[in-house]
């Protein structure tokens, strides 16, 4: 499981084995045994989310918007 960055004390990663076929891309947030999953296309959207309360829902969706760039290439370099 990759961890792509580290912010506010989350970390977004992807898991090695994204399914097959492989979903579109998208990020794991994790922190103190809590988690997220996010779209990035066509929009920044929670795919599940197992805990957060919807303001750290909305915090985490401005990160992740922020570093839409950054993961999506990241994924790409490690998927191909």
């Amino acid at each position: 499981m990759p961890t792509i960055f580290r912010a506010r004390g989350f970390r977004f990663f992807l898991y090695s084995n994204e399914g097959f076929p492989r979903e579109p891309v998208h990020i794991h947030v994790e922190k103190d045994d809590l988690e997220a999953k996010f779209w990035l296309r066509a929009q920044v959207e929670v795919a599940y989310n197992d805990g957060y309360d919807a303001r750290v829902l909305r915090e985490l969706s401005g990160i992740v918007e922020s570093n839409a760039d950054r993961i999506e290439r990241a994924w790409n370099e490690y998927f191909g």
